[in-house]
């Protein structure tokens, strides 16, 4: 990757804006030593995110605004895009190239409802690739600890040295994460390549034609509801 193409993952974006007051106190909170090393950085900063910003789908704002880090730091929650927009905004903040990456998965979430409103294979999930150590690693902060012990899957981890992008088997037996296509890397949300997509492949996910606002609803609920 040339100079300037690190630079560009480096730099605050619309939607990836570092600058943002909010995400530097995000990253402030999470890394409040001096001295950490980029991996170190990278990792506990992959936690944060994860299991600090509550993962859900339901009722989650997908408008410009919505999807920008600050707001989503401000908020402290999101959909995958919402959490890997915060996460690589947070690394650039502290000058760890980051970028987006937009793929088609398989086994999103083992959640009937989550399932009926989105069919077997969602549509643009996002991840996150960090530039450490001379290479690019792929992370995907996205399904927080008690989400995951709801719905029978465990947490994925990430160490900054391997990519951490499939989720391992759970208890069914079944991996919950396949990826069946990629859209490709982005320095910033391509917006609306993301929410045409959307629209076009669930519609049913979205409050009504027209709004940016998905319906209302709740993962944790739902898996209650199921072990109930």
């Amino acid at each position: 990757m040339t100079t300037t193409e690190l630079e560009n993952a480096l730099a605050p974006t619309e939607f990836l804006n570092s600058d943002d007051p909010d995400v530097r106190d995000f990253v402030r909170r999470t890394l409040p030593q001096d001295g950490l090393d980029s991996r170190d950085a990278a990792v506990r900063l992959y936690y944060a995110v994860r299991d600090g910003i509550d993962y859900e789908v339901h009722g989650v704002d997908l408008s410009r605004t919505g999807v920008t880090a600050g707001e989503v730091a401000r908020t402290g929650k999101g959909m995958c895009i919402h959490k890997c927009v915060l996460y690589a905004a947070a690394l650039r903040a502290v000058g760890i190239p980051a970028r987006l990456v937009l793929t088609d998965v398989r086994n999103h979430l083992p959640s009937p409802a989550l399932r009926r409103l989105v069919g077997d294979v969602f549509r643009y999930h996002a991840l996150t690739t960090v530039h450490l150590d001379g290479a690019w690693v792929r992370a995907t902060p996205v399904f927080n600890r008690l989400l995951c012990r709801l719905h029978g899957m465990r947490p994925l981890d990430f160490d900054g040295r391997t990519d951490s992008v499939h989720h391992p088997y759970g208890a069914d037996g079944m991996r919950h994460m396949e990826v069946v296509r990629e859209h490709g890397e982005f320095d910033d949300l391509p917006y609306e390549r993301v929410l045409d997509g959307m629209r076009g492949a669930h519609p049913g996910i979205f409050a009504d034609p027209d709004s940016t606002r998905l319906v209302a609803g709740s993962l944790h609920a739902d898996a209650a509801a199921r072990k109930g």
